[in-house]
């Protein structure tokens, strides 16, 4: 029997996440995600996902130095920016083009082309933002991290401490989430042994679909649409009456509280005791309570939690990020689960080939054109 979208159909298995969604535990590579997430660098959780353990402090120095060196784009992949900016194209397309094009810079190999997408990913997404302003590309830093160099691409400069390490527990916490949509079509893309970069481009082309994509702006336009603490009640019973969905509350999977919002929640906390805007802070936290509290009335049959685009756009809005660069920061991540699924769907070597259940009609008889 057919079932509707797969849900709930066991595809393949892996190593890298568990997705726990009974109890809302989320587990990277054996680690829980609340203990990896906010202490490792994002260079450290690639090289668990990719090599199946923490490294050490030689191995990590080599993996940081590998990454730096391959940030700088083809100047095909450059050109073709410059001409989506010029078109204004939204982020996620020119991420999605630019990604194909990454096969001009001579890499062959599934792990050269896992290095090159990761090292990649920030420096598109930053170049092409720039653009957009009417200004230069920066050159890429080598001699710094992966989250630092992510954040001088967009801003120039050399980031706070606080301000990378807001990024990077952000990375970290969404590089992997089980068998989502875009995980699952680049395994797919990669069974039919084509390379990395296809299989990264087309995880890009479902990402950017709403429907997985999220919608961490909206999540932070409600927060601003209330404005302050003594219209948030009448705001959210508005809403609700009129049937409308509260942008950062409740997940398809979890059926409780999202972990990851749990990890968002205690970074932007962190984040905010020392940068960003702390009334900007004060007021969404009071407002995901009042909100919980209307939906449990609301919806007493339904658990309706806080999920990760409610933090993600308090966090990422905090560290300067525009909301167009929202999803796109998400890939930047996320980058780290996809190759990683690739190279593990490359191990396993099978092609992923479901059936379909035919619903159609039988037994028509062809009639010439000249009789129909």
């Amino acid at each position: 029997m057919a079932v509707a979208g797969l849900e709930g159909v066991v595809a393949t298995s892996t190593h890298l996440s568990k997705v726990d969604v009974a109890a809302g535990r989320l587990t990277l590579a054996g680690y829980a995600a609340e203990e990896l997430a906010p202490q490792a660098s994002f260079e450290e959780v690639v090289h668990l996902y990719w090599r199946g353990a923490l490294p050490r402090e030689a191995e990590l120095a080599e993996l940081r130095r590998e990454l730096a060196a391959r940030r700088a784009l083809p100047a095909a992949t450059l050109d073709l920016l410059r001409a989506a900016a010029s078109a204004k194209v939204p982020a996620m397309d020119a991420l999605r083009m630019a990604a194909g094009s990454l096969s001009l810079s001579g890499v062959s190999g599934a792990e050269e082309e896992a290095m090159a997408l990761v090292a990649a990913f920030p420096t598109i997404v930053g170049s092409y933002w720039r653009l957009l302003q009417g200004e230069e590309p920066l050159p890429p830093r080598t001699d710094l991290g992966h989250a630092a160099s992510f954040l001088h691409q967009i801003f120039g400069g050399e980031p706070a401490p606080e301000r990378t390490r807001g990024l990077e527990t952000y990375l970290n916490t969404v590089s992997d989430h089980g068998l989502n949509a875009s995980t699952f079509t680049a395994r797919v893309i990669v069974s039919t042994r084509s390379d990395l970069i296809s299989a990264l481009t087309g995880a890009v082309g479902a990402l950017k679909g709403p429907l997985h994509g999220g919608a961490p702006g909206p999540a932070l336009d409600l927060v601003f649409e209330i404005g302050s603490i003594d219209r948030a009640e009448a705001v959210l019973r508005a809403k609700l009456a009129a049937g409308e969905r509260l942008m950062g509350f409740g997940h398809r999977v979890y059926r409780v509280r999202d972990p990851r919002a749990d990890i968002l929640a205690a970074a932007a906390e962190r984040f905010f005791a020392t940068e960003g805007d702390r009334e900007l802070y004060s007021l969404a936290r009071q407002v995901e309570g009042v909100a919980l509290r209307l939906l449990a009335e609301h919806k007493p049959d339904r658990v309706l939690a806080t999920n990760v685009e409610f933090y993600t756009a308090l966090l990422l809005h905090g560290l300067g990020l525009p909301t167009p660069l929202f999803t796109p920061a998400f890939a930047v991540g996320r980058a780290a689960g996809w190759t990683a699924h690739a190279l593990e769907q490359l191990r396993e070597g099978r092609l992923i080939r479901p059936e379909s259940e035919y619903l159609g009609e039988t037994g028509r008889t062809y009639v010439p054109l000249a009789a129909r």
